[in-house]
């Protein structure tokens, strides 16, 4: 997925964070092999994705995004954010072998 960064402000800050996941976690979920998937269930107004991977200190997130357009880049815009259970690791693990390190 080609983006040009992030969009942040108070509102996805706070929401992302209520499950202490830094911002830098977030960004650094992206950098890595992440598994996306699209999020109809919640995407009443806009396109609203799914993503899980592991962080640059290798824990294990799970991410709600959208992608907003600022001119002619694309930003990730995360909505919400926490780390995942063990049970969800592990299925993760299992459904997604070319992800792995």
């Amino acid at each position: 997925m080609q983006f040009a960064g992030f969009d942040w402000d108070s509102g996805n800050l706070e929401r992302c964070q209520k499950h202490g996941v830094s911002v830098s976690a977030i960004e650094s979920l992206f950098a890595g092999p992440v598994a996306v998937l699209p999020d109809d269930e919640h995407s009443l107004h806009e396109a609203r994705f799914r993503a899980v991977g592991r962080t640059d200190e290798g824990r294990a997130v799970f991410v709600v995004f959208t992608l907003r357009g600022q001119g002619d880049a694309i930003l990730i815009r995360p909505i919400s954010a926490r780390y995942m259970h063990s049970k969800e690791i592990a299925a993760y693990e299992e459904q997604n072998p070319d992800l792995q390190e």
